[in-house]
């Protein structure tokens, strides 16, 4: 800009003065766009000394150059020099005032004007309709007397920002009424309209004015349609929109680049994302966003990467997209590198901002950081509040996730979803019921996931009677059998005994995924329906697009193994790396030793337990020492017995499982010499737990516990019950 300035100077007005006017008038724009008030100044005093500033075109761009500063005292000069009244000079003020929000001198100005134009009229309608005083903006459009397009358009746009959409139209019939035609201004803020009221029909018919106008070429014409058919789920309609453009700008290409990443075609979204000819900051934060969601952290971080180093600088979601990205991933070193660059910018205040930092920290594990990124949060509203709960939660830290949940302000479903599920995994399966009664005396409608995440917890407890009331209660909220919901009630169903109602809530569901197939055919199998759950799972195979996991295959090979497929389980076995791709893990190993030591096949089970490529589990040597006891093959036994006490040595759970099988043969000081050891290495075993639900109440008793309010009790109880047992 200074090399310009330079040029400027150093050429003569007289040579070609229509050029040099034009120059300067350019370098005038540039300097007020840019904020360069020193090379203004310059250019004013050399328009000065070379008596150029008399021009009256040049004048007024100083005149708006100086506004735009907001230098009034030099303005007013300028003003001063003009003699008389000028038309032109006014409206400059006039839209300077209402810029600044000094609606009182703008009006002021305009009615202290002899003579004014469309322009003058159609400033106030706008400076009005921009701070929100529509109905005196409303009232200069009806005194209007120049009612072109522009304040036509200025008055439907306005009541738009204003949150007016119907108003909005309803000026726009208006408009068709008085013979007036729209321009792609108007078009363009009537399609925004129809969006934000959701009247497809409205939309389609204006679809067709647009076209009958001749702007179904116009670029943002073509964009608002673009974004209509998107809000409107038209995907089709869309592309044929996008297709038919000659001409597309970057709103163009992000628009149908959000089209794919709303309907989830990440392939084909990434394929536009590629194919675009310039990319802004929105078109890089939806593809960024759209790779986190989808689970792809290391794809949305390289991207993140290329998105600085091209220059362009993320807008506020994408910060916070990244943010989650590297919580997810537990990167705290590069998340603090964030930190501290939206600290520098100035962003860090930001809610939204702000809470993803304590998402980072707390799922880095770093609750304290989280803590005092929490505290510097000036205006916090339920999300951050919910991200600081949320960190207590999944760091286990329940005690202070009920303080901090008690002394929330205000609290969404989403709160009471967390403070619940933070107490499902952490298996304190008592508060569960205890909150979500709570939450529901406090007139919070549970979200699906907070169902999801109680029905979870009766199938923990098996506690059947709570799982029909959670089903109730799902069904008197009208919600409908989606997959999760399903699911859920599937596997609550199974594992509380009722494999019929089980079946009944999973046939009903018109969508299942992996999991629903997975929960059902495992439910099968383990109430000791092994040939239903072979038939649910060839039928898997026939009638859908699931592939088969670890879990589903882990359940057939236990149907195999109690209804003596033998044979069979192992094609299962053999196909899972062949055929699905999954390499076996222990647990398949030890089901198929189970397998085949429950069909006294001893040899073959012995031979699979050598060739594992990892030491195998406890609970497979057990299987096969079990085999020989049934088929009283002490040769493998002895070995297979010699094999699990070198295991138990180093495991706790090994050294039980071996005093269970010396307690079953009888030989007690095998079974006190495993004790012993256990106490040496300071093993424990861990305490017999069982409960009773009464009264929907749920009583939960643990081994050598004298916690219970009522322990002497249930003590006398119990030694009245043995010496009932003990009398002949």
């Amino acid at each position: 800009m200074k090399t310009a300035l330079k040029a400027l100077f150093l050429t003569n007005p007289s040579q070609n003065f229509n050029s040099y006017i034009k120059e300067c008038a350019s370098l005038l724009k540039n300097f007020s766009e840019k904020g360069l008030v020193t090379e203004g100044t310059v250019l004013h005093s050399h328009l000065l000394k070379k008596g150029i500033f008399s021009v009256k075109f040049i004048a007024i761009k100083m005149l708006i150059m100086y506004l735009d500063f907001r230098k009034l005292a030099e303005a007013n000069q300028i003003v001063k020099e003009f003699n008389r009244f000028d038309l032109v000079v006014q409206n400059c003020l006039i839209k300077a005032n209402t810029e600044w929000g000094n609606l009182v001198e703008a009006r002021k100005l305009f009615d202290e004007m002899p003579e004014r134009n469309e322009v003058t009229w159609t400033m106030l309608i706008s400076g009005f309709m921009k701070y929100g005083r529509w109905e005196e903006s409303m009232w200069y459009f009806e005194m209007n007397p120049f009612k072109n397009v522009v304040s036509w358009t200025a008055g439907i746009s306005g009541f738009l920002k204003n949150g007016f959409s119907f108003r909005g139209l309803k000026l726009f019939l208006r408009l068709l009424e008085s013979g007036v035609k729209p321009n792609q201004v108007t078009f363009t803020s009537v399609i925004s309209a129809c969006i934000e009221t959701g009247d497809f029909e409205l939309g389609m018919s204006v679809l067709g004015l647009i076209v009958k106008a001749g702007f179904e070429d116009n670029v943002s014409v073509c964009n608002s349609l673009i974004t209509f058919c998107l809000r409107m789920r038209e995907f089709d309609l869309a592309r044929r929109v996008f297709d038919r453009m000659e001409t597309r700008d970057v709103i163009s290409w992000t628009a149908i680049l959000d089209m794919y990443v709303e309907m989830g075609d990440l392939g084909e979204a990434r394929r536009i994302f590629d194919e675009m000819p310039e990319r802004n900051e929105v078109s890089w934060s939806a593809v960024i966003a759209r790779y986190s969601q989808s689970g792809d952290h290391l794809e949305a971080l390289k991207l993140f990467r290329q998105m600085v180093q091209e220059g362009l600088r993320p807008t506020v979601s994408c910060f916070s997209c990244i943010l989650s990205t590297l919580s997810n991933v537990k990167n705290l070193q590069a998340g603090r590198n964030i930190h501290a660059h939206v600290k520098k910018i100035g962003i860090e205040g930001d809610v939204f901002i702000s809470s993803s930092l304590v998402d980072l920290y707390c799922k880095c594990g770093d609750t304290k950081d989280g803590q005092f990124i929490f505290n510097s949060i000036k205006k916090k509203n339920v999300v951050s509040w919910n991200a600081m709960l949320g960190g207590y939660s999944m760091n286990r830290q329940m005690d202070e996730a009920k303080y901090f949940f008690d002394n929330m302000p205000t609290r969404s479903n989403v709160s009471w979803g967390i403070i619940i599920g933070g107490y499902v995994e952490n298996k304190q399966f008592d508060k569960v019921f205890e909150v979500f009664n709570e939450m529901l005396l406090s007139g919070e409608t549970p979200t699906k996931l907070t169902f999801s995440s109680v029905l979870s917890t009766c199938a923990s407890v098996a506690s059947l009677e709570k799982g029909k009331d959670i089903h109730g209660k799902i069904l008197k909220l009208g919600f409908h059998y989606d997959v999760y919901l399903g699911t859920a009630l599937t596997d609550m169903y199974a594992k509380s005994g009722d494999i019929e109602s089980s079946k009944q809530v999973f046939d009903r569901m018109s969508e299942r995924n992996e999991f629903s197939w997975t929960v059902m055919i495992q439910g099968l199998a383990e109430s000791g329906f092994a040939d239903d759950s072979l038939f649910l799972f060839e039928e898997m195979k026939r009638s859908s697009s699931v592939a088969p996991n670890e879990f589903m295959l882990l359940s057939v090979l236990f149907a195999c193994s109690h209804c003596g497929l033998v044979d069979k389980g192992l094609e299962f076995f053999g196909a899972m790396e062949s055929v699905y791709g999954l390499k076996p893990k222990e647990r398949h190993y030890t089901c198929v030793v189970d397998m085949l030591s429950r069909s006294g096949r001893l040899h073959e089970a012995e031979e699979l337990i050598n060739s594992m490529p990892f030491p195998p589990e406890a609970n497979a040597l057990a299987a096969l020492l079990s085999g020989c006891k049934t088929y009283k093959n002490e040769e493998i036994a002895v070995r297979t017995a010699r094999k699990l006490g070198e295991f138990a040595e180093k495991n706790s759970a090994g050294l039980v499982l071996l005093s269970n099988i010396y307690a079953s043969a009888g030989r007690w000081v095998d079974v006190s010499n495993v004790r012993k050891l256990m106490r040496e290495k300071g093993f424990k075993k861990s305490g017999g737990c069982s409960w009773v639900e009464v009264r929907n109440h749920l009583y939960s008793f643990y081994s050598e516990d004298g916690t219970h309010s009522k322990v002497a009790e249930i003590y006398d109880i119990l030694e009245l019950l043995r010496s009932e047992m003990m009398t002949p």
